[in-house]
């Protein structure tokens, strides 16, 4: 943590995901407003000291929408990552503890999960299911779990061969304690930084299909349909597409920098 943290676009970015996820945990205390409520008297406001990131074409206070729309964000980040994180490394760890026909039935399917484009994937299982904030994180999540596979899978193959495992296997530790108590800890640094990247990967799945109307639906706010609603208004109410936008690109970079910072700092390689 502390090679981390020495990096100082590392701390730039953690700085950007905890600033993020405070707001989005004090919504209901520093919203001024209720994301919901709809004024007519108050459409289509410019950025002020009544309203910071104006209003909609509802009316609605755009400040408080990005608030509670962070919440959603950030969660089906959060819980697709972890159930394509969990997918990942069981079938990564089973390829490669257990290799022959076992990683080859699973490395196939790998590699027919890869030739399909995820996005185009993800909007043909969404067509068929309703468009809700669970059915989006499971989606995510079961179709962005090849990556942990392989990373797993490769680090399990090369773990495999090392003195302390065969020492293990040799005093007669099962295949439990040799996968659980041996290789998966050693395995953590890839798992790690794949889910801090990965959250950044799923938000902007996730605003990319709310965008498209596939994804959290109206009146509940989500960076995306409120980017959606901008784009109606585009000419003369910047506001509507220029902070959720922001808010987007913020956040990304904020998990990539991270991500990369974590990666430095626990590459073995670099830090002998």
């Amino acid at each position: 943590m502390k090679r981390a943290f020495a990096n100082p676009l590392a701390r730039l970015g953690l700085a950007l995901i905890a600033s993020i996820l405070l707001l989005a945990l004090l919504a209901p205390v520093i919203a001024p407003y209720d994301p919901d409520a709809i004024n007519v008297k108050s459409i289509l406001l410019p950025p002020s000291a009544e309203h910071w990131m104006g209003t909609d074409g509802l009316g609605r206070d755009v400040f408080s929408r990005m608030l509670f729309g962070a919440r959603i964000s950030l969660l089906v980040g959060f819980v697709a990552v972890g159930i394509a994180t969990v997918i990942g490394v069981v079938l990564g760890a089973f390829a490669g503890f257990y290799r022959g026909w076992v990683d080859i039935i699973i490395m196939r399917l790998v590699d027919v999960m890869l030739s399909i484009p995820t996005f185009f994937l993800i909007l043909a299982v969404i067509a068929f299911l309703d468009p809700s904030i669970w059915n989006i994180m499971v989606v995510i999540g079961l179709t962005s779990w090849m990556g942990v596979a392989r990373l797993v899978r490769a680090e399990f193959l090369s773990l495999r061969e090392r003195e302390f495992v065969l020492s293990a296997q040799t005093l007669g530790a099962s295949e439990v304690r040799l996968i659980f108590r041996h290789l998966l800890p050693n395995s953590l640094t890839p798992i790690i930084v794949s889910f801090v990247l990965g959250v950044a990967s799923a938000v902007l799945l996730e605003s990319g299909l709310s965008f498209l109307g596939l994804g959290v639906q109206p009146p509940q706010a989500s960076w995306g349909n409120i980017l959606t609603d901008g784009k109606e208004y585009i000419q003369f109410a910047w506001w509507l597409s220029f902070f959720p936008g922001l808010a987007i690109l913020l956040t990304v970079l904020g998990y990539n920098l991270l991500g990369e910072g974590l990666r430095d700092a626990l590459d073995p390689r670099k830090h002998p």
